[in-house]
């Protein structure tokens, strides 16, 4: 007799998408471990989620893909000094527990001369699922960025936020860009850790569409396929969060410090409140025919970077755009306490300067990329003296 044939496992459902205050935001950062001795990767992240493990903090501190990284984010904020703060504490006790362990922790989008092949994998089974599935990109992948989730009103809401913010991709990867060098050469990019993600198969952007329905028919289908199992399963620049009511911008380099990023979440909140408040454009989906181009030009030339306008076609600085969105968006900062964010993002980019200048310049100066690393573990800790 025959066996029965077998019964294919039902498609996951997309969650539904929860309630969140509008404009809330969580941040993410995924952070180096080094040893003092070189300054090279340290795979102790094992040991510094234990001696975390025993404090009383805000947010959460995580593993990541491999030993030598580690992922601290907060909890649910409401304002870039909330976000500070919460940023600070966590940083604090990270640092404290380094000290312990003789290693230090670094920001930054890519360790500046690491061996991809010497990284371990985190043992824990989704990050071996990933390394059976994708081999030596999931070594590659120790790379370090930024996550700011931004809450929105409900689901149709979300995917009208996302589109719009895809229009200032690369004003984030250009201001956040701290990843000019790997294993040991400088890439010519500001943002080199973003072609490591590019290598992913679901990675890039959202399909387009304003809504929820429609997203979720595309959700049904790639899920039916078995390709994608979950919403994490997707690499892209930015993505919506239905269990946390959020869209998650994913594109930012880690900086090399706190106020840095708090700042650039700042940004983030500002623009989805001018969105919110005063609709300014409707997204279309001609606006992806240079999205491409734009990211890659922010990812190689940074603050240096020609902007394709979408609307328009017209070809202008980056840097001009980037003033431009950071002083119509001022306001809205000041309302929401974000205002010293904005001004502190127009300084630099009026000067050209975002991380990966300063690792250059540091590196031009030392002539060892050790002592640079060096010198940004003192701009994580806040050391006097460092960037800020």
């Amino acid at each position: 007799m025959a066996a029965p044939a077998a019964t294919a496992a039902p498609a996951p459902e997309l969650e539904r998408f929860q309630e969140s205050a509008p404009l809330s935001l969580g941040v993410e950062l995924e952070l180096q471990l080094v040893n003092t001795h070189d300054y090279d990767l340290a795979p102790y992240s094992a040991e510094m989620l234990r001696l975390i493990g025993k404090m009383s903090l805000p947010g959460a501190v995580v593993p990541e893909m491999t030993s030598s990284m580690i992922e601290f984010s907060t909890g649910v904020c409401h304002s870039t000094s909330e976000v500070l703060g919460e940023l600070t504490t966590l940083r604090d006790a990270l640092v404290r527990c380094a000290d312990k362990l003789n290693i230090a922790c670094v920001g930054g989008g890519t360790h500046p001369f690491q061996q991809w092949h010497e990284q371990r994998i985190y043992d824990r089974p989704r990050f071996r699922q990933l390394s059976e599935l994708y081999g030596y990109l999931s070594k590659q992948f120790t790379i370090f960025g930024q996550h700011v989730h931004v809450g929105c009103p409900d689901a149709d809401s979300a995917l009208l936020m996302l589109h719009r913010m895809s229009r200032y991709i690369p004003h984030f990867i250009a201001l956040s860009a701290s990843s000019p060098f790997v294993q040991g050469q400088d890439t010519q990019f500001d943002s080199a850790r973003l072609n490591s993600v590019f290598a992913f198969p679901m990675s890039g952007r959202a399909p387009y569409t304003l809504h929820w329905e429609e997203f979720a028919k595309f959700f049904a289908k790639t899920t039916r396929t078995g390709v994608v199992k979950s919403m994490k399963d997707f690499y892209w620049d930015i993505r919506p969060k239905p269990e946390y009511g959020t869209i998650e911008i994913r594109v930012f380099d880690t900086p090399l410090t706190i106020e840095r990023a708090a700042a650039l979440a700042g940004f983030v909140q500002s623009l989805g409140s001018w969105f919110l408040q005063e609709q300014p454009f409707v997204p279309e989906e001609d606006d992806y025919m240079v999205y491409t181009y734009n990211r890659f030009q922010a990812c190689r030339f940074g603050l240096d970077a020609v902007y394709v306008d979408p609307p328009t076609g017209e070809h202008l600085p980056l840097r001009e755009h980037i003033l431009h969105t950071l002083r119509q968006v001022a306001p809205h900062a000041r309302a929401l306490g974000a205002g010293a964010a904005i001004e502190m993002l127009a300084e630099s980019a009026e000067d050209g300067l975002n991380d990966a200048r300063w690792l250059r310049e540091t590196h031009a100066r030392e002539r060892l990329l050790a002592e640079m690393v060096r010198q940004a573990a003192d701009c994580f800790r806040g050391r006097p003296g460092s960037l800020v």
